[in-house]
């Protein structure tokens, strides 16, 4: 998880600085493009669909009111291009309305020679460029260029349709830019919507795959309003491919509406404002439907209406993440971030007219910027939530293990205590009965011990204790553990061991202990244990060796302490006093 962030973070930080230099140069659009607009410089004519084109030099242009009827007839638009004489007729026609049946551009020239190119639903040839874009270069000729004259059947709106004249190595480049911005977006949205899901399948967090859903969304709307879909599908050119694209924008933010407020608790904000929050995104979703088929002169009017209930949405949306923010919400906190950016463009676009701008792209580049970098933004903070969340699970486990070292630990002399000590020599007895091994236990007690702490203070005898089990430490191995039991007395449980190699083995214990130097805290004189050893063949359980350990243990008591008593069974504890015999040394 924390190589993925990484690796989502470096992709950002570069593509995104990429994406800022795009948007600078797409801002500086070139001085010499013109855009055509109907109350400037376009004149209009309708006509059946019926009338050919040749027909152009007896229609009547109107160049003032509107015009009307024509989405079920045809639109004639006129332009004059005197104007651009500086140009030498490298002219180039843009259009970004794709909702028509057929599109004829007429390239008229100042001899009356008329060259006509045209594209048609489903198939854009040639003509199609990245952003939602087509394409038509004037033919080069040595004369002037007179006018243009577009002819569209059966166009939606009117509203709708933006066209720009251009000169045709200015529109190269702003096609190559507007490809690699789209291209640029595109790809960073795959990748963070393959991350949510990776991170959603991964810690099943819901609102990750609805993070994933809407980067594909996205994914989708981008790819399909550039027309990038093209390449592979050139029969969805036109009407179809506009129609998805309006549907998919109006699911895009019916999805991103329910990963926000899923995202956060329901107990830290009002149900109202959560009910009302998720109502308006589904109403965007489900309006999208019927919006993508309408195809009638109202359209802009109807899409002018949805912007609104889009922008109660954002409100909504906004409120609630603000409220469960200042609830101590940090999902709230990461949305409002990721969101900003998105709700002030859309924003800024209906109270600004950007279409005419950024090479062409307007509002949808914009709004294609502005997801990439809210599904940017999301992608990395729900990386950094879950990577908080790992540090805290593992500094939980650690303390949690650590709890469990200490609870089977001996806290003065750092041995196994009791529970550790029975549950490190399990495994050993286990091993012991299936390979028919002896097993011996070894209880150790120090002699006299109270004296010490009775004459000496507790310090000195807490310091012999520490120095024994310092001793008795060297002999833990695979095949041997050792602890302290409680007070002075400390266990050894080897298996595989018996006869006289267990007793020179407890002797060596008891030699060892015998040895230690505790003259810093006691002065001269030594300090003797007392072995007791339980050898048993076949290995029993830890209770029944510990019994006779502890009945050996005390049998070297009664014979003077500083001895070893070995009981050694060998057909088993529950064998009464068949097989058994005891053994002292000194």
């Amino acid at each position: 998880m924390t190589a993925g962030g990484n690796l989502l973070a470096m992709l950002r930080g570069r593509l995104m600085r990429g994406l800022i230099l795009l948007a600078c140069a797409l801002a500086a659009a070139p001085a010499r493009a013109e855009t055509l607009k109907l109350d400037r410089t376009l004149c209009h004519a309708e006509s059946a669909l019926g009338v050919p084109d040749t027909s152009l030099s007896t229609l009547r242009f109107s160049c003032s009111g509107k015009p009307a009827g024509y989405h079920k007839g045809s639109l004639w638009l006129h332009t004059d291009a005197t104007r651009l004489k500086d140009w030498r007729g490298d002219v180039a026609l843009m259009v970004h309305q794709s909702r028509f049946d057929r599109l004829a551009v007429a390239f008229i020239y100042a001899d009356g020679e008329v060259r006509w190119q045209q594209v048609r639903q489903g198939d854009y040839g040639s003509h199609w460029r990245a952003g939602g874009q087509v394409m038509f270069e004037a033919p080069e000729r040595s004369v002037p260029l007179a006018a243009v004259t577009m002819r569209f059947d059966r166009l939606a709106s009117v509203d709708l349709l933006r066209a720009r004249l251009i000169p045709k190595a200015d529109a190269v480049v702003q096609s190559t830019g507007m490809a690699v911005a789209i291209g640029a977006a595109l790809t960073l949205l795959l990748v963070s919507g393959i991350y949510s899901l990776s991170l959603a399948v991964a810690v099943r967090r819901q609102y990750l795959a609805w993070q994933a859903g809407w980067s594909a969304t996205m994914l989708l709307w981008g790819a399909i309003w550039s027309q990038a879909h093209l390449g592979l599908v050139p029969g969805l050119a036109g009407t179809a491919s506009a129609q998805i694209a309006t549907f998919l924008s109006c699911l895009a933010i019916a999805i991103a509406t329910a990963s926000a407020v899923l995202a956060i608790d329901a107990r830290l904000v009002s149900r109202h404002l959560r009910i009302a929050a998720l109502v308006l995104g589904g109403i965007v979703g489900v309006v999208g439907v019927p919006l993508a088929l309408i195809r009638s002169e109202n359209l802009a009017q109807w899409g002018d209406l949805l912007g609104l209930v889009v922008l109660a949405d954002l409100v909504a949306v906004a409120a609630y993440l603000g409220l469960a923010w200042r609830r101590g919400s940090v999902e709230a906190r990461d949305f409002l971030a990721a969101w900003c950016l998105p709700m002030a463009v859309l924003a800024f676009i209906h109270i600004v007219d950007v279409d005419d701008s950024l090479w062409g792209g307007g509002s949808k580049i914009m709004v294609l910027l502005a997801a990439t970098w809210q599904a940017l933004w999301l992608s990395a903070s729900a990386t950094r939530r879950l990577a908080q969340l790992r540090i805290e699970r593992d500094s939980a486990r650690a303390a949690e293990a650590f709890a469990q070292q200490l609870a089977r630990s001996d806290p003065l002399t750092g041995l196994p205590n009791r529970r550790g000590f029975v549950e490190s020599v399990t495994p050993l007895l286990d091993r012991a009965h299936a390979g028919d091994l002896t097993a011996a236990l070894l209880l150790v007690d120090i002699d006299r011990f109270k004296s010490i702490n009775d004459v000496h203070g507790h310090d000195a005898g807490d310091a012999v204790l520490c120095e024994v089990a310092r001793r008795i430490e060297r002999w833990e191995g695979p095949m041997c553990s050792v602890s302290r039991l409680g007070g002075e007395e400390f266990g050894l449980l080897t298996i595989g061991m018996e006869g006289m190699a267990l007793a020179r083995f407890a002797e060596s214990v008891r030699r060892g202990i015998a040895a230690c130097d505790h003259s810093v805290v006691i002065g001269e004189g030594s300090v003797t244990a007392s072995v007791g050893v339980a050898e048993v063949r076949p290995a029993s359980d830890f209770q029944q060796l510990y019994r006779l350990a502890d009945e050996a243990l005390y049998d070297a008591k009664r014979a003077g302490r500083d001895c070893v008593v070995v009981q050694r069974c060998f057909n088993g504890p529950s064998d009464d006093a068949a097989g058994r015999e005891a053994a002292l040394s000194r």
